[in-house]
């Protein structure tokens, strides 16, 4: 696989890697796995991105950065949100509904979902889209609009449609631009959200997008019908600040929000000329409309082990500890002991060839394990995996790591690239990106012991 090869570029603008597997010996996997649907193309979505979530009722919910329509204007073709019902009887299909087809800055719609869905305790679904929207964002030459952030609200009526609602357009770069990665709730129902580029600050980040990336918060109205409003909390600045922040965004009981970035922090070269990347913590201003603070926790260094360029956001522990991944690498990082400010980082596992390359940020089950997904691996084979680490009870030891389920290709899925969800059953949800019946569109699907 060369980097011309690698799929959909405006969705990986910064991290696109080049992985040839050799043959290796590992365990074989132990769980099994069923493909719940196979997206089509067109008019059906295609290309799944980010978390999917359920409803009281068991349905799934996700996006997909393409399909829906082959006349809207985009980096891609405009996405789709989708719902997958589960079958009325044991063994039964599944049956996907699209919600939304997007329609692009032209209709001022949003257009390429670039990461997942959240929902509120209502059944309102949340999510962004990269490009899209009202703003005056320039994609080589075109314009494209900023990105948005988007509702979709349930019908009232059982069979009716759902409801597309423009939360908000980025109007500029300035605001932001490119959202991706899924969003996060705080308890007074704000949302928050990364922008891959945008913020205002930094002009080396890409010769084709303006500034190096923002996190902002969208605050609801106050007033019925009234407008959402939005917030930068931190534009990123490249050099030994981040750049880029990939999303994924997490918030402690404090309100302080903690994320990664794909680039900055570690400008020597080793990561190319954007950097290794960062993890960053934003604490809320001490006086009402003060600024946000911005805390560097770790930059990452590919001369160490930690091999740079984290790919998602975190999960946090009781402990406040975070754990998240680079290409190569599962870390921890704990919070600093008093009279300190340095946060340690512990590396957990070192990938090999049995899995490589993890997307989506992890989750823990009741037992303190943790649950993945790698884009590549499965026995020197490309397709990707679900994975498992768990805690060794040696101080300071490595966790060991078990490869749950390899996919295989068409019409298996391929190429997992978002967090996995636990069901009440304990079965694990996802997507993947290609793999599937239909021209590898790729698949939501489930594994379970």
């Amino acid at each position: 696989m060369t980097l011309n090869q690698c799929p959909h570029p405006a969705m990986r603008v910064l991290v696109c890697f080049a992985i040839l597997l050799a043959t290796v010996s590992v365990a074989s996997a132990s769980w099994k796995e069923k493909v719940l649907y196979s997206f089509q193309g067109l008019p059906d979505g295609s290309l799944p991105v980010g978390a999917v979530v359920f409803d009281q009722q068991g349905n799934l919910y996700g996006a997909t950065a393409e399909g829906g329509s082959s006349s809207c204007r985009s980096v891609q073709q405009c996405g789709t949100v989708y719902q997958l019902a589960p079958p009325a009887k044991q063994g039964g299909r599944w049956t996907e509904t699209v919600l939304h087809v997007f329609k692009g800055n032209t209709s001022n719609d949003g257009a390429t979902p670039a990461g997942g869905l959240v929902i509120d305790s209502a059944g309102n679904l949340y999510g962004t889209t990269a490009y899209g929207g009202t703003g005056n964002c320039v994609v080589l030459g075109t314009l494209m609009g900023c990105g948005t952030v988007f509702e979709m609200s349930p019908p009232k009526q059982k069979g009716g449609k759902w409801t597309e609602t423009v939360l908000y357009s980025f109007p500029t770069p300035k605001q932001g631009f490119l959202p991706q990665g899924d969003l996060a709730f705080d308890s007074a129902g704000n949302l928050y959200g990364a922008t891959l580029f945008g913020g205002g600050y930094g002009t080396t980040c890409d010769p084709f997008y303006q500034y190096c990336g923002a996190v902002f918060e969208l605050s609801p109205p106050k007033a019925k019908g009234g407008k959402w409003t939005e917030k930068v909390l931190h534009g990123f600045k490249g050099g030994t600040d981040g750049a880029n922040p990939n999303g994924g965004l997490i918030l402690d009981s404090k309100g302080n929000v903690y994320g990664t970035t794909f680039g900055g922090g570690n400008e020597s070269g080793q990561c190319g000329s954007g950097g290794c990347g960062t993890a960053f913590e934003l604490k809320p201003p001490t006086t009402k409309g003060g600024a946000w603070a911005e805390n560097v926790l770790h930059r990452f260094n590919r001369n160490t082990s930690d091999s740079g360029v984290p790919s998602a956001g975190f999960v946090m522990d009781g402990k406040g500890n975070l754990y998240g991944s680079t290409v190569g690498t599962v870390f921890r990082l704990t919070p600093p002991p008093p009279k300190s400010s340095r946060w340690k980082e512990t590396i957990l596992y070192s990938f090999t060839q049995d899995a490589y390359g993890p997307k989506g940020a992890f989750i823990f089950d009741t037992s303190g394990n943790l649950y993945g997904a790698a884009e590549y691996g499965n026995n020197g084979s490309r397709y990707g995996s679900v994975f498992r680490l768990r805690p060794l009870h040696t101080k300071g030891g490595a966790w060991s790591f078990d490869v749950l389920y390899g996919f295989t290709g068409s019409p298996d899925g391929a190429q997992p690239a978002a967090n996995l969800i636990f069901d009440k059953n304990g079965k694990l949800y996802s997507t993947t990106q290609g793999g599937g019946t239909s021209a590898g569109y790729g698949t939501v699907f489930e594994v379970w012991p």
